[in-house]
């Protein structure tokens, strides 16, 4: 089971890497999928794992390449600390199934709007 987990962190974080996004997108569901989880404890697992500073190395490559405003990063990492914490409030008083709906209409939002976009 070990080796499943690091590979899932693996190749999330190989996709992250590749398309900018923070993990959560890919990892909550492998968790439900791969390992049993409930949401809201693949939800709370996907932000420990994202907790640390994990992609410090994907944000220094983009950032080496000119491809990263700090500035903006870290105005919206101020903006995430305060949204997340009241988001993961909120969440908890939630029913999973109400909060697994609200991920995958997310998820089909945001793909819908970028495969539409030119």
């Amino acid at each position: 089971m070990t080796w499943m987990i690091l590979l899932v962190g693996l190749v999330v974080g190989m996709v992250s890497g590749v398309v900018g996004i923070g993990g959560g997108v890919l990892f909550v569901p492998a968790l439900i999928w791969l390992l049993g989880m409930s949401q809201h404890k693949a939800q709370g697992t996907s932000l420990a794992a994202l907790l640390a500073p994990v992609g410090i190395f994907a944000f220094l490559e983009y950032y080496r390449k000119g491809n990263a405003d700090l500035r903006v990063g870290l105005l919206l990492a101020a903006g995430f600390l305060v949204g997340g914490y009241f988001g993961a409030v909120g969440a908890q008083h939630m029913p999973e199934l109400w909060l697994r709906r609200i991920f995958a209409v997310t998820l089909v939002a945001v793909g819908g709007r970028m495969w539409f976009s030119q």
